[in-house]
């Protein structure tokens, strides 16, 4: 088993380069398979979730590779099937893209049913939706699902919730489809906006991306192109807020401040001083923190994705914060292992009620997903002895290289292998996951 031991590392200073989002990156190298000739894209980070896509590409006969510089060239010209690896798809969550992406190219995918983080259950309702809509029959079996469709042909669709993955996954339909679609009450994400930049780069004709209401004019054909994802916002606001946890100063670079806006006016709020450059973030954590209410919700809102590493950094606020999970009411898998390190908080009703000034202290740890491992992190950061995290897997799935990244600043992190269970079942440090 392999585990990352954390130790009280004093203030974290320095700066920090932003790897590419992995959100963004999960939908752009679905996308580019749409294309007829090469593509190439810059700054996709080498987490766990981008080999899992390259097993499914090579399974499906496309071509993806990672150039010695990072980046990563792909040709779909070169499918043969899109009966997808069942296993593989149902690792990470964001799969369901590669039926966006081949629908239009093959008229039929086979695909297992989306995994990864383990917090709650993501319903992929409103993706049918927009299948159906434009024209797809779905059929679903015991351990994966079909999509069909002879043709593809423009609609106005309604989603019923704003969710970011189906107004995604419908701009990648609607790219090659016959006709025009609008898309209506969809997502504003940064990542939504990248992928639309990314098809009209193709060749496609995305409108709308980053407002409500997307409008996307289906072509014949999209060709290859060479194109950068932007930098991880979600990242960017952990360390941020690590210089909180750690009473350090850490500027994040290579960053899109204004991805981050509810996150910078959150840690103002709470007394961090933060300033703002044009491609970079310096936040000093000098300063006493105050107690505070989020609700999380989706963008521009306080990220769903953030509240996990701010649910670390309030433990050292004085006084009583409320974090109110309005995304996904479930993501509280974090806070029975925050409890094993000292940390008094209680979860009612899809709200934290979060207890500050409390002395944390290292124990054993479980990562529940990607954000729950950056909360555990930063608090073994400023907890007395030494804390281990179990759960790698779903750190490596958001990180390529989480421990250089935290030991730039200083931060005394360190992969370990071996029987950890001679030390502490795995199953007690599951409870509550």
């Amino acid at each position: 088993m392999k585990w990352i031991e954390v130790a009280n590392s004093g203030p974290l200073k320095g700066s920090v380069r932003i790897p590419g989002s992995k959100n963004s990156s999960l939908a752009l190298l679905a996308a580019a398979c749409m294309a007829d000739g090469e593509v190439r894209l810059k700054g996709i980070p080498n987490i766990l979730d981008f080999r899992f896509i390259q097993e499914i590409a090579a399974g499906a006969g496309i071509s993806m590779k990672r150039e010695i510089n990072g980046d990563v060239i792909i040709n779909g010209g070169t499918i043969t099937s899109a009966d997808l690896n069942r296993e593989r798809t149902s690792s990470y969550r964001a799969s369901y893209y590669f039926i966006g992406a081949l629908l239009s190219k093959m008229g039929r995918v086979s695909i297992g049913y989306p995994g990864g983080d383990n917090f709650v259950s993501r319903p992929i309702d409103q993706h049918v939706k927009a299948l159906k809509a434009m024209g797809a029959e779905v059929s679903f079996m015991e351990d994966h699902y079909k999509v069909e469709a002879s043709k593809l042909t423009g609609a106005d669709i309604y989603f019923d919730m704003i969710t970011s993955g189906a107004t995604i996954n419908a701009i990648l339909l609607a790219a090659l489809a016959e006709g025009t679609t609008v898309l209506r009450n969809a997502a504003k994400d940064p990542e939504v906006v990248d992928t639309a930049n990314f098809i009209n780069r193709m060749g496609g004709k995305v409108f709308g991306a980053g407002t409500d209401t997307i409008r996307i004019e289906g072509v014949k054909r999209l060709s290859g192109c060479e194109y950068n994802v932007i930098p991880d916002r979600l990242i960017a606001g952990a360390f941020l807020m690590a210089a909180g946890m750690t009473k350090g100063t850490v500027t994040v670079e290579d960053t899109i401040p204004e991805h981050l806006g509810s996150c910078i006016s959150k840690l103002r709020e709470i007394g961090m001083n933060i300033e703002v450059g044009e491609n970079s973030i310096t936040a000093y954590g000098e300063s006493s923190l105050r107690a505070t209410r989020v609700r999380t919700g989706m963008y521009p809102s306080f990220a769903t994705d953030l509240q996990q590493p701010l649910t670390s950094l309030l433990l050292l606020s004085p006084g009583r914060s409320i974090i109110t999970e309005r995304v996904y009411p479930e993501r509280f898998n974090h806070v029975p292992q925050l409890k094993r390190m000292g940390a008094r908080i209680e979860v009612r009703r899809g709200s934290a009620f979060i207890q500050g000034g409390s002395q944390l202290k290292g124990n054993f740890v479980h990562a529940s997903d990607v954000r729950a491992g950056t909360c555990l992190i930063m608090a073994g950061l400023v907890a007395e002895g030494t804390t281990r995290i179990t759960g790698v897997e779903h750190i490596e799935r958001g990180y390529e290289n989480v421990i250089g990244l935290f030991r730039d600043l200083g931060a005394e992190l360190t992969y370990r292998e071996g029987e950890y269970g001679q030390t502490e079942q795995a199953s007690d440090l599951m409870v509550g996951v």
